[in-house]
């Protein structure tokens, strides 16, 4: 074989693994592929940073984990700003997203969910000594209101229209302070979170209206690049298997949601 033939053929080698994505090439390595996934670092208990081990923790952490351990993959899991999360999976700096992400039709529309891993609706957050039954936002019109950044709760204060101003929040703890601090009237965000850090007192000076009732319910699911119905479908087949063997079912109760 000529020394032209050979650098020809490793140039086809080289040009053909650069098209590959990360789990694509871990693969071609004879191992299991390994995807990066998002998550947050503010979203207790689906995702949080622990302090103690520097690493990304919580519900939906241990949910792709089993599902990469059912479907046969490995997971990387990397802290990502929610706002950022569809944006790195569409520029495929991550694979999956693993968070408290609600699936709707303005995001399908950018990028594929896998089947439900858990469902919930908003919560409604006053200072604690508000003792007014809120029912609905309705009761808010002309007031300041807040929500996460990214949110479908931040969008659904928007297109309501009734409200002094709507505020926008990096994070939900951030929304809290501003809250227990009378900047704004009431705060909507993910009620299971919210609830879980409450029980924690992380959120000191704020409560939860029991009243209201939630409008805006979705699922979580597991969220992959549109059209990559290979992943798709390896994610799906995988969470079938942790709901079948009970596997979800102890996580979401680890988690005590």
């Amino acid at each position: 074989m000529s020394i032209a033939t050979i650098s020809r053929r490793a140039a086809l080698v080289l040009c053909v693994a650069g098209t590959l994505s990360t789990a694509s090439f871990a693969w071609a390595q004879g191992g299991a592929p390994t995807y990066n996934v998002g998550a947050t670092a503010t979203g207790v208990p689906f995702t949080f940073l622990d302090v103690k081990t520097n690493s990304i923790q919580g519900m939906m952490v241990d949910t792709v984990t089993a599902v990469g351990k059912a479907g046969g993959f490995n997971v990387n899991v990397q802290q990502t700003a929610f706002a950022a999360l569809i944006p790195s999976l569409t520029s495929s700096k991550i694979d999956i997203i693993s968070a408290a992400m609600l699936k709707t039709p303005a995001r399908q529309q950018v990028v594929d969910f896998s089947d439900p891993v858990y469902s919930y609706g908003e919560g409604l957050i006053v200072k604690s000594e508000d003792n007014k039954a809120y029912t609905t936002l309705d009761e808010l019109k002309g007031e300041t209101v807040g929500a996460q950044v990214g949110t479908v709760f931040l969008d659904m204060l928007n297109k309501k229209g009734i409200f002094k101003e709507v505020r926008s929040y990096d994070s939900i703890a951030d929304m809290t302070r501003d809250l227990s601090l009378g900047r704004i009237k009431a705060g909507l965000g993910d009620q299971p979170l919210i609830a879980y850090q409450l029980r924690q007192h992380a959120f000191p000076g704020v409560k939860l209206v029991t009243n209201y009732k939630s409008v805006n319910v979705g699922d979580v699911c597991l969220v992959v690049r549109k059209g990559d119905n290979e992943t798709l479908a390896k994610v799906n087949k995988a969470i079938a298997q942790i709901k079948a063997d009970g596997t979800l079912a102890k996580i979401i109760q680890k988690w005590g949601l």
